[in-house]
């Protein structure tokens, strides 16, 4: 795992070295390597994939060539890790939370498993108004959504749990309903992420 910045650096330096240089990811646990639930990524030049890739089928499952550019396939990583790391955290932050408030947590597993389940059924729909720049706010509306955050942080401070993630999600609701934006859909929030200039 590694940063797409630094995958392009280390490509650069390679190339500089007549190093012929190909970028991956693995997307699966480690115990699952090898096996054909593994899923790879690769990014780079294109003869140098071609030149691995029945040497890295070994590896098993499923690989998926991204492009020549170098960063590419740690890029599609670090998102995809902020989704299940920020997913996991929800998951244990709602088990506090829970807890805190005496309900026992094979009591909320089976709420918790059914409410996560409408994540599948967010994502392509993120990725369409994404995509298209419409984000109608029929199911949900950011301003809705601030509302809702600020009830989750008092509930959590009452019992005297952090409140990080949640207040991070409430001041990126709270600039998009700034920006007019409040009764957009909450794909719309991918929008308003960024605080400040890139590092670098």
């Amino acid at each position: 795992s590694g940063e797409p910045a630094r995958a392009r650096s280390m490509a650069d330096w390679a190339t500089a070295h007549g190093i012929r240089y190909l970028d991956g990811a693995i997307l699966t646990p480690t115990q699952v390597v090898g096996t054909a639930a593994t899923a790879v990524l690769y990014s780079g030049a294109h003869e140098v994939h071609e030149a691995v890739r029945d040497t890295m089928a070994a590896v098993g499952g499923t690989g998926t060539y991204l492009g020549a550019d170098p960063g590419r396939a740690a890029a599609y990583e670090v998102a995809l890790l902020d989704l299940f790391t920020t997913s996991v955290y929800g998951v244990a932050h709602s088990f506090a939370l829970a807890s805190a408030e005496g309900i026992a947590p094979d009591d909320l597993a089976p709420f918790a498993i059914g409410i996560s389940g409408l994540l599948s059924e967010m994502i392509p729909r993120f990725a369409g108004q994404l995509r298209t720049g419409d984000y109608p706010g029929e199911r949900s509306t950011i301003a809705s959504a601030a509302t809702t955050i600020a009830h989750l942080i008092d509930a959590a401070t009452a019992h005297g749990l952090e409140v990080g993630a949640l207040t991070a999600a409430k001041g990126a609701a709270d600039r998009a309903v700034a920006a007019g934006h409040g009764p957009d859909g909450l794909p719309r929030l991918a929008t308003v992420l960024r605080t400040g200039k890139p590092a670098g």
